[in-house]
């Protein structure tokens, strides 16, 4: 299975900067540049993960990651948020609103390869976390039904 993102940027050079190195690390980088619309363009494709900034035109990423919490259609999904304004007060109304991590710009290709790769495995721990327990209260269910 391939490994899909949704970058809601609105920068060229910076758009066209982690397209290219996540390109690179195997991704398919689908880009968005306006705020207004990104959440129906997030649920739409359905990603592995939502690199989000921060100040976005028609909508900011603190209303779109609002909206994609509340909407409960991808509840898990990973969003890494991208800022210029690296204040304690942005940190915690994004990780309030629900952002998994976040990260001042400028940053290093490093670091936003590093960023993506891990929320990427936890992700995907997550889910196989959900399926063992799933598949263990199945067990359990049919037991007590058998005796």
């Amino acid at each position: 299975m391939g490994r899909h993102v949704v970058l809601v940027e609105d920068e060229p050079n910076i758009t066209e900067a982690i397209r290219f190195l996540l390109t690179r690390d195997g991704w398919q980088v689908d880009s968005h540049a306006d705020g207004s619309d990104a959440v129906e363009v997030i649920c739409t494709a359905k990603p592995d993960l939502v690199i989000l900034d921060l100040m976005l035109p028609g909508k900011s990423g603190l209303e779109i990651i609002r909206e994609l919490r509340d909407s409960g259609q991808l509840p898990d999904l990973p969003v890494l948020m991208l800022t210029a304004r690296g204040q304690l007060r942005d940190r915690e109304m994004a990780e309030q609103a629900g952002v998994t991590r976040f990260m001042t710009k400028p940053f290093s290709n490093n670091e936003v390869l590093t960023a993506v790769r891990d929320l990427h495995a936890q992700a995907a721990q997550n889910r196989a976390d959900v399926s063992e327990a799933g598949g263990a209260a199945a067990d359990l269910a049919e037991q007590a039904r058998q005796g």
